[in-house]
């Protein structure tokens, strides 16, 4: 695999020691991105008001309309978020500035403009997808929901408005409660306390059926999605970065950030057996929960539909000792694999914690250190209940088409798991440490309803085992993404050196199209990884122009041969329509999107005669007819 320079480095994890005096979580919207600052060691205020100025921030004392910045927070690739002062309301806040990077500079005058003409669309485009990300969160209102207070374009940009919240995400309350006087463990192996998990629970569960009855479905809850405010430990949700508007009458793909441990199997592919909705956040909050009591998520999805190896919670004497039966049931539930075999609405999770209609008395932490822990009897939960939540309609039940494609899916990581000694999926790693030893149980006979006696199981005859197609190799995946192109789309890709040596060159390639359209460039590395090399997190503007040569790598993401030694393999798609990988399995890690070759297997295994799930699908204008244009071009760089 080529060695990749001048990739952002991770940002550092302080010690969990740190004081808390220096730990910020400030919330922030619009692209849904939340920064997390621990400041070291302060530079001078003239320092950093150079620095700020250097790379294109407003300077410390700058006005925006009625704020006065007081400290830049943090960067991302599209914004930068400042710590304000609102002298109208004396109150400080967090403003987010539209500020891509990479498309944009500022200027002299202190406005916002693309870097170039050629820059412009995109630019635009990201900006508009800004404000509808603006609109989306002003649109609720919920103690526990990332609020805006308002938003504007002023500058050539746009800013929005927010609170600004300090506190501990849940991950690090979660580390806390290992210590001693931590979140009310009895023990570092005990877990948490039922009763402060199920206020958490409350908040959250209320701000995501807000969110569902508007038909937003959040798709990234995690640990570190949720902070818990400092001094009266009120959980918010963060981070809006993979919340879009769903119509249930739309089957428009949805591009989506994966966590393999809170990802449910529908958001890993689209299919029409298993479509995302209100049960997508359900499963990955009943995760959050598993981390919760056990100290780790819960068995990958996708690898509990090759093979289940979740043992249900209920059934844990370990756990039983600690939790009540209902809260671990309610978990156990929501971990369903298959979407109809969860609850269905928050208010069906509610109903299983036992939340609907009562009156939590669990404590909330008001100090978020070590040492002795603060505790204020927590208000009661029907003062701040919605009206009851209608449940948007359940995911179709599982046909015969569907059920063929789930076997399809099945077998494909069967042979994966084989192939590669079990895979990353049946790793016995969590995210937390290791679970209480359970053992397994015994799968129960199926009961009726009115009774509780066990119904009679008849014995299936045996069928013969059908014969599995040839898999796919992931090169056969990449290649045939040519099957599908336009008769007449011609697209020419040539490497700068078709064999590099390892350590001492770059490697470089053009492109060139004879129509205008846009980029997507597939690496399958010497390495045997696969990868969507362009667009990427650096460089987002993959546009081209007809009959004009296009050079990548660029200087922004240059990418030196550093092996291992073998056949990097390149296929070039140029798009009239931009693409929507949201079927494909992507997972956005790093500076470039990656396919999991697991995933990529079991989709290959479920298309048939299908298109490749490499190709994703064409993004058009709503309303208009949608045709999928394309051509493409391959070649290959030898690292030696």
């Amino acid at each position: 695999m080529s060695d990749r320079t001048d990739r952002p480095d991770a940002p550092e994890v302080p010690d969990e020691g740190a004081g808390d005096a220096d730990r910020t979580q400030v919330v922030t919207g619009g692209a849904g991105e939340a920064t997390s600052v621990w400041p070291a060691v302060a530079a001078p205020a003239a320092t950093r008001a150079t620095q700020n100025e250097d790379a294109g921030l407003l300077a410390v004392g700058a006005r925006i309309a009625e704020f006065e910045v007081t400290r830049v927070v943090g960067q991302g690739g599209f914004g930068v978020v400042y710590e304000a002062w609102d002298p109208t309301l004396e109150r400080v806040v967090a403003i987010k500035e539209y500020l891509p990077t990479s498309l944009s500079t500022r200027q002299g005058d202190g406005t916002v403009a693309p870097l170039s003409e050629r820059h412009r669309e995109t630019f635009e485009l990201g900006m508009r997808s800004f404000i509808n990300e603006a609109r989306l969160l002003a649109q609720f209102d919920h103690p526990s929901l990332l609020k805006v207070y308002r938003f504007w374009q002023e500058r050539g940009t746009t800013y929005m408005v927010m609170p600004f919240y300090r506190g501990d995400t849940l991950r690090q309350a979660l580390a806390a409660s290992s210590r001693p006087g931590g979140v009310g463990a009895a023990s570092a192996s005990a877990g948490v306390d039922e009763g402060w998990l199920m206020r958490i629970m409350d908040g959250v569960t209320q701000a995501l059926g807000v969110m569902h009855a508007a038909s937003c479905y959040h798709r990234d809850i995690a640990p570190d999605n949720i902070i818990l405010l400092e001094g009266s430990g009120r959980p918010v949700v963060l981070d809006f970065g993979a919340a879009r508007r769903v119509i249930t009458d739309k089957t428009q793909a949805i591009t989506v950030i994966l966590k393999p441990g809170y990802a449910p199997i529908e958001q890993y592919a689209e299919m029409p057996d298993m479509t995302q909705g209100a049960w997508t956040d359900v499963y990955a909050l009943a995760a959050v929960m598993h981390v919760a009591v056990c100290g780790r998520s819960p068995p990958p999805s996708v690898a509990r539909l090759l093979s289940d190896s979740y043992v249900p919670l209920a059934g844990n004497t370990f756990l039983r000792e600690r939790y009540s039966p209902q809260l671990l049931a309610a978990i156990d539930a929501g971990l369903g694999v298959r979407p109809e075999q969860r609850p269905q609405s928050m208010a069906e999770l509610r109903a299983l914690l036992g939340l609907e209609g009562a009156v939590t008395g669990a404590p909330l932490r008001t100090t978020m250190g070590q040492g002795s822990t603060a505790f204020a009897a927590a208000p009661s939960a029907a003062a701040t209940r919605p009206p009851a939540l209608s449940a948007p309609a359940r995911p179709p039940a599982a046909s015969g088409a569907g059920k063929g494609r789930a076997v399809a899916i099945v077998a494909a990581l069967a042979l994966v798991a084989v192939l590669a000694g079990g895979g990353w999926w049946l790793q016995g790693r969590g995210d937390g440490g290791d679970a209480p030893v359970v053992a397994a149980a015994t799968p129960a006979a199926p009961t009726s309803p009115e009774a509780s006696t066990p119904l009679p199981v008849a014995a299936a005859p045996a069928a013969p085992a059908p014969v599995a197609a040839a898999p796919r190799s992931p090169a056969e995946s990449l290649q045939s993404l040519g099957e599908g192109a336009t008769p007449g789309f011609t697209v020419r890709a040539k490497p700068g050196k078709a064999e590099v040596a390892i350590g001492k060159d770059r490697l470089a390639f053009e492109v060139t199209s004879q129509r205008e359209g846009y980029v997507y460039v597939y690496l399958l590395s010497s390495g045997g990884e696969l990868f969507l090399l362009f667009p990427n997190l650096l460089d987002r503007y993959n546009k081209i122009a007809a009959n004009t040569p296009l050079s990548l790598p660029r200087a922004s993401w240059p990418m030196n041969a550093g092996g291992p030694a073998g056949t990097n393999q390149f296929v070039v798609l140029v798009s009239e329509h931009e693409r929507d990988f949201g079927g494909a399995g992507m997972q956005n890690d790093g500076v470039f999107p990656q396919f999991p070759l697991p995933v990529l297997a079991a989709l290959e295994a479920a298309r048939g005669n299908g298109p490749s799930p490499l190709q994703g699908r064409p993004q058009c204008p709503p309303g208009a007819p949608c045709k999928d244009v394309y051509g493409t071009a391959s070649f290959s760089i030898v690292e030696r």
